[in-house]
């Protein structure tokens, strides 16, 4: 989608306030499983729209500053760090795994959940030791899940607006 840079940056700001409530909607929701922490993950849907529509920097500044946001006003720094590094991961893995043009949009998000995951994990470690590792298989089957339930309402989200549906 070629559009002019004021175009975009709107789409952008909308998109990273989508981000910012989602996100705190889902803070809001009990934690399932009584497992800590996880959860659905529908505040990545505008940063996987945003890759496939806009470019992944700008997804990486929506991401960033969604990040930011929820950190000073709900989370805190703490978990802003956990947050940077599962974005980070995350975002760089949706990008490659795009760029090879052989994978859904599912497929791109499982992998982003998982890495997503995966990139929390290794803070935890550096900063709370190995023995956080044993929660590591509960965060890649949630990243999973949480994969493809982003995957697929981004699908058909990306569906109606490259048809033009309203």
């Amino acid at each position: 989608m070629k559009k002019n840079g004021t175009y975009r940056l709107a789409l952008a700001g909308m998109l990273t306030a989508v981000m910012f409530i989602i996100g705190y909607v889902e803070s809001l929701l009990p934690a399932f499983f009584a497992v800590p922490g996880i959860k659905p993950g529908f505040a990545n849907i505008p940063v996987m729209i945003a890759i496939h529509i806009l470019d992944w920097k700008m997804a990486a500044a929506m991401s960033f500053t969604r990040i930011i946001l929820s950190g000073f006003t709900f989370t805190g720094l703490y978990a802003c760090l956990f947050s940077l590094a599962g974005a980070f991961l995350s975002i760089m893995v949706m990008v490659l795994l795009k760029k090879t043009g052989k994978f859904s949009v599912t497929g791109i998000s499982i992998a982003g959940g998982v890495a997503h995951n995966t990139g929390q994990i290794i803070v935890a470690v550096l900063t709370l030791g190995k023995p956080v590792l044993y929660y590591f298989p509960v965060l890649i089957i949630s990243g999973i899940v949480a994969g493809i339930l982003t995957g697929i309402v981004t699908g058909v989200i990306l569906y109606n607006i490259k048809s033009g549906k309203k």
